[in-house]
This record gives C-alpha cells, structure tokens and sequence, in this order.
C-alpha cells in the first residue's frame, strides 16, 4: 500500500517537472530539456525535484543548483546553489551573496565544456 502511495506521488512529482517545461514556447524548451537531460545524465547520483515552480536538481540528496527561465528578459541560466565556492570566468554573481550563475542563449549551443568544468566542481563541494 505504502509502496503504492510513493510511486504515485513521484509520478506526480516527475508530471509536475515535465508540465514545467512542456508548458514554455520555443526555443526556450528545448534549450531548458537540452539542459535537464545534460544535468540528469552528468550522473547517476543527481535527482530533480520540482519546488517553487523551479525546477531544482541535487547530489546525493543536497542542492546543486536549478534551471530558471525569466519570461519578462528571456534569460535561461543554471544557479548553482554554493556558486560563491566556485571560481570560473563563465559564472557570474550578478548581487547574489551565495549563487551564482551560468547563462545559456537559446538561440546558440550550449557551452557544454564550461559547464562540465564548472558542474564537476560543484560536485566536489557537496
């Protein structure tokens, strides 16, 4: 029974991020599910959780981060949870105390190499 109540609530969970990103127009959903399916498979240990209306993703069960989307600038980036940790030329504080922030242009490929670098680092705090 209990078993049961699980799978329905992460079946839920797993709807309510697929209706996050399902529910933006283009580019910007693709550029966000390219970003999500990179996270996800960077490794095993790495989970998302919806909160806020944000998609978040963790390390072994502690925040790394979460992908944004501002409707009002078109900006999609990736705020790492511990980015003041964590020197690298694409990351950027922009007046946060603690995170920091790589952006992403829709309109060009994704900077995988930097955000690789940038991403193993993040691990390694955690």
């Amino acid at each position: 029974m209990h078993k049961n109540i699980i799978i329905s609530a992460s079946l839920n969970m797993q709807n309510s991020v697929d209706h996050y990103f399902n529910s933006l127009e283009e580019p910007f959903r693709s550029c966000l599910l390219y970003l999500r399916t990179f996270l996800l498979g960077f490794s095993d240990e790495i989970s998302e959780k919806r909160s806020n209306n944000t998609p978040f993703y963790y390390y072994r069960k502690k925040s790394i981060g979460f992908i944004s989307y501002d409707p009002k600038t078109k900006d999609i980036y990736f705020s790492f949870t511990n980015g003041h940790k964590i020197e690298h030329p694409k990351l950027a504080s922009e007046g946060r105390r603690k995170m920091k922030i790589f952006k992403v242009d829709p309109e060009k490929d994704v900077d995988i190499d930097n955000l690789r670098e940038i991403l193993n680092s993040a691990l390694g705090l955690n």
